[in-house]
């Protein structure tokens, strides 16, 4: 049984605006995973017939879909509701077909095509495999390409990239075709909604006790708008009325040196096996 699979699930081809950055992205991500220091996990990508997709790792397979575009995948061609909506149930069924290719799984961790996650979860997870799962409450967040990164205390709020889960908690079906659209959008296609759910179960996650991946902003290929970590927090009117708040931000800078790309960025570590 393989511990952790993470599972990327990549848009399809005409809801990219430039498919060459999206995909230089989603090589950094897939090195990120790959600097796991424990080796029990694989990652699966799921992507669109056709899609050309970086060269790719050991550990590493592709699940090929033939889901039609999200014709609501841009901010502000649709309402606020509508576009996130069809965000879940695109984003859903993805995640689904590389469940259903991996579920002899014991964890999954679903990461989006453009974030990063920490060296150590794998071996984290494997010193408490029977655990329900964890959130990353703690992260990062990242300009594409700057030199500073910025702690951020309520990361699962924020990025989709926050949330571990082991498998059987999910109740996968037997087949694709045997979910519901509303169970694909609440379990799968939204960050938010599960772990509302898994609390109501009496199967609450646990927060990871450690800063646990990296929110990538401000690059050509997002379509949530996220502003740039310096014009979100520092650089608005906003935040310099705040000046406490100001400093207590200030206070979380620290710059993307050795320790951190090691962690993050796809240092050259080795996984053990």
């Amino acid at each position: 049984m393989t511990l952790v699979t993470f599972i990327i699930p990549v848009r399809h081809q005409d809801n990219a605006r430039d498919w060459n950055l999206l995909k230089a992205n989603l090589a950094q991500t897939v090195a990120s995973i790959s600097n796991q220091t424990n080796g029990n996990w694989r990652g699966i990508i799921v992507a669109n017939e056709g899609a050309d997709l970086p060269d790719l790792p050991e550990r590493f397979s592709v699940e090929r879909v033939t889901f039609p575009p999200n014709d609501m995948h841009e901010l502000g061609k649709a309402s606020i509701e509508d576009f996130r909506d069809a965000f879940r149930a695109d984003k859903g069924r993805r995640v689904l077909m590389g469940m259903l290719r991996a579920r002899d799984s014991r964890f999954f961790m679903i990461v989006d095509d453009d974030d990063f996650v920490s060296a150590r979860i794998v071996q984290y997870v494997s010193e408490n495999p029977d655990a329900n799962g964890w959130m990353i409450d703690r992260g990062y967040i990242w300009d594409h390409g700057g030199k500073l990164l910025l702690g951020h205390d309520d990361f699962n709020h924020l990025c989709g990239t926050s949330l571990i889960i082991r498998s059987d908690l999910y109740g996968l079906p037997e087949r694709f075709e045997d979910a519901s659209l509303d169970w694909i959008k609440s379990m799968l296609g939204s960050h938010h909604r599960i772990t509302n759910i898994l609390a109501e179960r009496g199967t609450p996650l646990a927060a990871l006790p450690f800063r646990g991946a990296v929110y990538r902003v401000a690059h050509g290929g997002s379509h949530s708008k996220t502003p740039s970590l310096l014009v979100r927090y520092f650089l608005n009117w906003g935040a310099l009325k705040r000046p406490r708040r100001l400093l207590r931000n200030a206070s979380k800078l620290r710059l993307v040196g050795g320790t951190a790309k090691h962690e993050f960025f796809g240092g050259a570590r080795r996984a053990s096996t």
